[in-house]
């Protein structure tokens, strides 16, 4: 008989600004201990060294996780040019240098070739599984790995300032699984002149934003009381980028079952993706069909 897990069942998100120095699975376990949650989870990996928002789901909650993932995501990064390192940030060591510095017209021309769809190889450190072992075990291990390129949508990719010949600062708006060090390391051989990643920071991710978030000394200060209670955010927030309709009495009781269940008339195509609510709160997601939603995930609150 598997072991009831202890905690609250607690179901939303809280939003976190996760400073330099730590990992995402730390702050993950932080926000777990301060919640007392049964069940919580982040919404897309930062890097240890990198900071910004991290968003984790607490019950129910972790079931919309997949959104916020898939969700565009911004970034301010400053790229080091001139030097590339093994893990494409500040944390590697140093394998090659150039004294070549591009412009600022060569730079913003060069970013033009990484906006749109685009292909993507990841970091060698980085947490892409090769024969079911993450890639950044076997690079410790000195092993250089050919990953195959993935692919990326970028929104946007600007300069926004160029403090030094050295330093380009950057911002990004992308979809789902991109890696600014690549783009960094990409950009800086594109250049010719190499570059890795000084300094990231993730702005916005989704409906989250880094500026609205608690600091790791805030949920500590806060810990176990309600006024930690009181910064949850609705499980809802999570469905932010999906359309929402109208689940019928009826349908509700269905829906909770798993079972298709009626809606009220919404202008959705047959097969679009949705979330049903009732008085307010989300029952489910899954598509439309006619005048009912086929429920993918069920959402079971107090």
């Amino acid at each position: 008989m598997a072991r009831k897990r202890k905690g609250r069942d607690i179901s939303g998100w809280l939003v976190v600004d996760k400073p330099a120095g730590i990992t995402s699975t730390s702050v993950v376990n932080k926000v777990r201990w301060a919640l007392d949650a049964k069940k919580a989870g982040h919404a897309g990996t930062l890097d240890p060294e990198a900071t910004g928002v991290l968003a984790i789901a607490l019950g129910e909650a972790t079931k919309t996780v997949p959104y916020i993932t898939d969700a565009l995501k911004a970034y301010r990064f400053v790229v080091r040019l001139g030097q590339a390192t093994n893990t494409d940030d500040t944390e590697g060591e140093v394998i090659a240098t150039s004294d070549l510095r591009p412009s600022d017209a060569e730079i913003k021309d060069a970013l033009n070739d990484f906006v749109g769809d685009i292909m993507q190889v990841p970091p060698q450190f980085s947490a892409v599984k090769i024969d079911g072992e993450r890639a950044y075990k076997r690079a410790r291990d000195g092993e250089e790995m050919d990953l195959a390129a993935r692919p990326l949508y970028v929104d946007e990719l600007v300069m926004t300032d160029r403090p030094d010949a050295d330093h380009v600062e950057l911002e990004m708006v992308c979809g789902k699984g991109g890696y600014v060090r690549s783009i960094a390391r990409d950009l800086g051989k594109q250049l010719g002149c190499h570059g890795h990643v000084l300094h990231l920071r993730r702005v916005w991710s989704g409906p989250f934003e880094a500026e609205e978030g608690l600091s790791i000394e805030d949920i500590d200060r806060m810990a176990k009381t309600p006024e930690l209670d009181s910064f949850l955010r609705p499980l809802e927030d999570g469905l932010a980028d999906l359309p929402e309709v109208k689940a019928t009495a009826e349908g509700v009781a269905r829906l909770r079952n798993g079972n298709p269940g009626m809606i009220l008339a919404s202008d959705l195509e047959y097969g679009d993706e949705a979330w049903a609510s009732f008085d307010g709160a989300a029952v489910a997601v899954g598509t439309v069909r006619g005048g009912e939603l086929h429920p993918s995930r069920v959402f079971v609150t107090g």
